[in-house]
């Protein structure tokens, strides 16, 4: 039996971060609230902490985190888990 990664927190923190990345008002506006640049998402895409810090950023504006989640044919709620388990 293979393990769904679509449920994996960092697999789909690294989705979303590619779904926000994708729309350049989204991108701009995370990078401008985050204080993150295109060097740093390089240098630590991999760390939880990071990747609980976009899906923190996307649930602060709910039209966001419900954009994302229709690009990623998943529930909002999926992402506000997977912060939650990068988190802990």
């Amino acid at each position: 039996m293979t393990r769904d990664s679509t449920n994996d927190p960092p697999v789909l923190a690294l989705r979303a971060l590619a779904a926000t990345l994708a729309d350049e008002r989204r991108a701009e506006r995370l990078l401008a609230l985050t204080g993150l640049d295109a060097e740093g998402l390089r240098a630590h895409l991999g760390e939880p902490a990071l990747l609980a810090q976009m899906l923190a950023f996307l649930e602060s504006h709910e039209p966001d985190l419900l954009a994302v989640a229709a690009d990623l044919d998943v529930d909002p709620a999926q992402l506000v888990a997977a912060r939650q388990a990068l988190e802990a």
